[in-house]
């Protein structure tokens, strides 16, 4: 069973839900590592949330607000059911949680919410869908000047190395998941 692998609720065991392949528990624990210090106050996006295990690991390290975005009714209801299970130790206004593809829900964050500091893509595997998200995330323009974008990725798909004002600046590789950064 998923779990949280660091801060507040480090232990919480997530509902995931059938035919999601969540983030693993290393690669959501090096990447809670690897941003430690810009979590804390963070506003979060996480974009194909499938359990929502990576924005609930955000919040868990001291995000502020974390929008989870899946167009599956599967993935929204399991992420619904995991903060239900958090709402004594999370308050109601730290999340939203949007049921819609990940370019509407974008469209719709962008005119309903503040800026995003941090984006979490975790596109389906072996698809073009990392790079069409962040043409998304660029053309919404609702990433906060100094913010970061995480694309989750097999290692056979490749990822560009820029998309409009976003370059990449890090990769990080654990086993077959890569982890592209952009600023």
């Amino acid at each position: 069973m998923l779990s949280i692998t660091g801060g507040l609720f480090k232990g919480f065991r997530l509902i995931t839900p059938r035919g999601i392949r969540p983030t693993s528990a290393k690669v959501r624990q090096a990447l809670g590592n690897i941003l430690a210090n810009r979590f804390q106050g963070a506003r979060v996006l996480d974009g194909f949330a499938g359990s929502g295990a990576a924005g609930i690991e955000a919040l868990s390290r001291g995000a502020a607000f974390v929008a989870f975005v899946d167009s599956q009714t599967d993935a929204i209801l399991a992420i619904r059911d995991n903060l239900q299970r958090l709402q004594t130790r999370l308050p109601s206004h730290a999340w939203r949680v949007v049921h819609l593809d990940l370019d509407r829900g974008l469209l719709h964050l962008a005119k309903v919410e503040k800026s995003f500091d941090l984006v979490f893509l975790d596109p389906p595997y072996q698809s073009p869908e990392g790079k069409k998200a962040l043409i998304s995330v660029v053309q919404c323009a609702i990433l906060a000047p100094s913010g970061i974008v995480v694309v989750e990725h097999d290692r056979r798909t490749l990822t560009p190395s820029d998309v409009g004002p976003l370059t990449r600046y890090r990769q990080h590789r654990y086993g077959e998941t890569v982890l592209s950064f952009y600023t």
